[in-house]
């Protein structure tokens, strides 16, 4: 079995909505049919005894070694803990070749265990040993070092639940909620809000406390000590029995509680100075450890927190009861379960010293062993849920601490007897406050309830009906969705909001160009929600970025589809027909949000039943009002857009809103039918996004199709009484369109100027010349200058072959290079002639001509001052793929015996 084009599908995708890894998968005749493989299956699950049933018993189809590969990685993952369902093996039109897909939590784990699904698989062929377990472990630790921890998961899961959208930035606790300029961020349980400065006051102890003192709040007295000797003074200044800690550490490191002795200072001392240069000596108060949870400007919750202990049974020593307790698997080594390992370090011996133990002694029974004197859970201790038993005095002097030193999320460790009664009355005080403190000890106490402080931190962030979501537009088909993109993103602009868009020619916020080249993909969507200066955004969805890597967003609020037709790149990406084509042009109309709107072509017979796989509501438009798909809809309530002779209506019920195509810049009048089509399907999405129909009116009668609005799309100039219309027209569909728009402007002499992307199917490009030799007279041929896996003069014999049986086209010129073709073309035009050039390197082909038409024809706009949403439309680009192979650079084997 050979793997190859691994990719990794990040959002939303044709096979569901789960992150997942998608590869291809070669097998020979024998792998298409593993129980035909003596003895496979029966070693395979000698090694792996979770793997799932191969095939149900009442099945008699063949399964596949790909689909063994997909089940045993899923199964992996699902068995070492991650929360993974979803797999999927389909073939593919190559007989033996197998699309595979499996879902991921973690891309890391995920990759990890497709590669040991590939080497368990090929154990098993050879009955060669395999180390499951170790395979399992290896999983679990990969997975448990990547996902989120306890304090940041309870976070994003509360988001989730609110439908607010969140991205993770790091490999660590920083995360992203909302989008654009409604976005939100936390670094592990700390919010984007809590300044820096309340953080530093927060990691000094000393200053801390003096703040809390001035403004009453209790905090016991204390000081910090330059050396040994220094404490050894602050000790006795204190009198009675005094705290050691780091004066900036944190989760109990280096914390050392009830000294009384010279000789208990000195390890203390040293286990403190071992975390920080400065060290603080405070005044021990007897009693309870508490953590109280302060969010924004209440208390969340409380927990009484205890040090670590074991219970002496009389037979076994302190070391062997410590590793029972560490046995329970709510304990592990990091912060990703509810409890955390004890550990018999040198602040756990010294602590068994005092007590005239050590790690091999035998403790009595019912002897308490207590192996800290701190109540950290990092450190081994456990908590206790109290929240209901404080006393709202208590909650008061916490909240008030918290909002003395500027902290929204604050963990606040109290000390005192019981949390019933006032601190004042029992002598008790707030010793420490800490930012971004761990949430587990509330999430999962060890005894008590648990309290969703996940909830509490999202409530603090955004209000009850905010989802910190900006309008997200997706646009996709084969032909007009640049230019229906650039128009809707004129209308949002119109309204006042900050407009992010991408297209085949960069990235744009709010008219400033910050990434150029082709960013129609997932990738260029995020970053545009990225950015804190965008209110609403549009997207130009290609079918490359979608098979590459699924959507960059989770929901959008309106879908458009413009058409599908006979499609483009087909025979690329195991998409060989305009019906699976559709299916991925679908992603966005299966995603929409419940609350919004798919825009679908009436006309367009694959495009109509994407309507069934809408979540939200559907707007049809389309040429014909009496049309079914039409009328049906609008007889039911649903809104309905269409030409009605001069005009555009857009309609609900009985109610109706008319746009003259006379004031339509874009139409010319209505004559160019498919700038018509894009009109209707930008009027849809605005009305869905409730655009008022004034400000909708004032944008259509000055959005137009010249270079500085739409380059390479429709841009009509002068050149001696001619008419040059340049078009980035690249499939059959848009060609059919341009020649019926050229027909309707011009009955005079045309000429064409003409190449073909090499990566089309070689029907492909004679169709585009078949179709142009019925309405051109000249037609000039150029090589394109990628010829995309073409030989030289490939591409050009088949467009010639197109022309073979021409009914109008006569001339016939070949030449190399697109700006000598356009010159060539120049050259032969007369006054009332039409030429009519599809460019191919858009920026450079429409300075030319601008250069050689010496009307003042603009230069593209590439710097930002220009309008906000230029760039080449037409086809979906050539996309690089950047798929790669599971384990390595070149096509992985497995040899499996015969």
């Amino acid at each position: 079995m050979e793997l190859t084009r691994l990719r990794a599908l990040r959002g939303p995708n044709l096979w569901s909505r789960n992150t997942a890894l998608q590869l291809d998968a070669r097998c020979t005749p024998e792998e298409c049919a593993v129980h035909a493989l003596a003895g496979f299956e029966d070693r395979l699950r000698a090694r792996f005894a979770q793997l799932p049933e191969l095939r149900p018993e009442t099945s008699i189809e063949p399964v596949p070694l790909a689909e063994v590969l997909q089940l045993t990685a899923l199964a992996l993952q699902a068995t070492a803990g991650c929360p993974v369902t979803f797999g999927r093996t389909a073939p593919t039109a190559t007989p033996g070749l197998f699309q595979v897909v499996v879902e991921y939590s973690e891309e890391a784990v995920g990759r990890r265990a497709l590669v040991i699904a590939e080497a368990l698989l090929g154990a098993a062929m050879a009955d060669a040993p395999f180390d499951t377990s170790a395979a399992l472990r290896e999983l679990a630790e990969i997975d448990e070092d990547l996902r989120l921890g306890p304090s940041t998961g309870s976070i994003v899961r509360a988001a989730v639940a609110r439908g607010i959208p969140f991205r993770r930035l790091t490999d660590g606790s920083l995360v992203q909620f909302g989008w654009g300029s409604r976005q939100r961020r936390i670094q592990a349980a700390e919010v984007d809000t809590t300044s820096a400065i309340a953080e530093s006051i927060a990691q000094d102890k000393d200053l801390t406390k003096s703040l809390l003192a001035a403004v009453g709040v209790p905090v016991p007295q204390g000081r910090p000590v330059a050396d040994l000797e220094d404490a050894w003074a602050a000790l006795q200044q204190l009198g009675g029995r005094v705290v050691v800690k780091p004066l900036d550490g944190n989760q109990g490191k280096g914390v050392t509680v009830n000294i009384a002795t010279r000789e208990q200072l000195e390890p203390a001392y040293a286990a403190a100075r071992a975390i920080s240069s400065k060290v603080i000596v405070e005044r021990y108060i007897a009693g309870n450890d508490y953590r109280l949870l302060v969010v924004g400007n209440r208390l969340i919750a409380a927990a009484r927190r205890d040090p670590p202990i074991v219970v002496g049974d009389g037979a076994r020593t302190v070391r062997q009861l410590v590793d029972e307790v560490n046995s329970d698997p709510r304990r592990s080594s990091g912060h990703a379960t509810s409890l955390s390992f004890i550990r018999l370090d040198a602040i756990a011996l010294e602590r068994l010293k005092l007590q005239g133990l050590d790690p091999d002694s035998v403790p009595a029974a019912g002897m308490r062993v207590v192996l800290r004197n701190n109540a950290n859970l990092s450190t081994g201790g456990s908590a206790t849920d109290v929240t209901d038993e404080v006393h709202p005095d208590v909650a008061a002097r916490a909240t008030e601490a918290a909002q003395t030193v500027g902290l929204h999320i604050c963990g606040v460790d109290v000390v005192c007897r019981t949390v019933f009664a006032p601190l004042e009355q029992q002598g008790g005080g707030i010793v420490e406050l800490n930012a971004a403190p761990g949430l587990r000890m509330h999430l999962t106490p060890s005894f008590g309830k648990g309290r969703d402080v996940g909830l509490a931190v999202i409530q603090s962030m955004f209000e009850p009906n905010d989802n910190g979501r900006i309008p997200v537009v997706a646009v996709t088909g084969t032909n007009g969705k640049t230019t229906t993109a650039r128009l809707i993103a004129h209308l949002l602009a119109a309204t006042g909001l900050r407009v992010g868009t991408t297209g085949t020619d960069g990235i744009r916020i709010g008219g400033r160009l910050i990434d150029d080249g082709d960013c129609s993909g997932p990738k260029s969507a995020r970053n545009v929600l990225l950015h804190p200066d965008v209110d609403a955004a549009v997207f130009e969805t290609a079918r490359g970025g979608l098979l590459r890597e699924g959507l960059g967003f989770d929901a959008c609020d309106v879908a458009v589809v413009t058409n599908v037709g006979v499609g483009d790149h087909l025979g690329m990406h195991h998409i060989d027909t305009p019906e699976q084509l559709a299916a991925v042009k679908q992603i966005i109309v299966q995603n929409v949000a419940t609350t919004g709107f798919a825009v679908l072509n009436a006309d367009d017979p694959l495009v109509v039943p994407m309507a069934e796989h809408c979540p939200g509501q559907v707007i049809r438009f389309g040429n014909d009002p009496a049309f079914p798909e039409l009328q049906v809809p609008r007889a039911r309530g649903d809104r309905v857009v269409f030409r009605d002779g001069d005009a555009i209506v857009a309609a609900q019920g009985d109610d109706e809103e008319r746009l003259a195509l006379a004031d339509i810049a874009l139409t010319m009048n209505g004559r160019i039918a498919f700038q018509v089509a894009n009109v209707m399907a930008a009027v849809a999405a605005a009305w869905a996004l409730g655009i008022p129909w004034p400000t909708m009116r004032a944008v259509l009668r000055r959005f137009d199709s010249d270079t500085a609005t739409t380059p390479g799309r429709f841009n009509r100039m002068d050149f001696n009484g001619a008419t040059v219309i340049a078009d980035y027209g690249h499939n059959p569909d848009a060609i059919e369109a341009l020649c019926r728009a050229v027909e309707a402007l011009s009955d005079g002499r045309r000429t064409i100027v003409i190449s073909g992307a090499g990566d089309r199917r070689d029907a492909d490009l004679r169709r585009q010349t078949e179709i142009l030799g019925a309405v051109f007279d000249r037609a000039i041929l150029y090589q394109d200058q990628a010829q995309r896996g073409r030989a030289d003069g490939e591409v050009l014999t088949l467009l010639r072959e197109g022309l073979a049986g021409a009914s109008r086209t006569r001339d016939v010129d070949e030449i190399h290079g697109e700006m000598a073709a356009i010159d060539l073309a120049l050259a032969g035009l007369r006054p009332g002639d039409l030429c009519l050039v599809l460019v191919d390197q858009v920026d450079e082909a429409l300075a030319h001509l601008g250069s050689r038409l010496g009307n003042g024809l603009p230069p593209v706009d590439r710097t930002g001052s220009g309008p906000a949403e230029p760039g080449p439309t037409g086809p979906d680009p050539a996309e690089p793929d950047p798929a790669e192979p599971v384990s390595a650079p070149a096509p992985i084997r497995l040899q499996f015996p015969t």
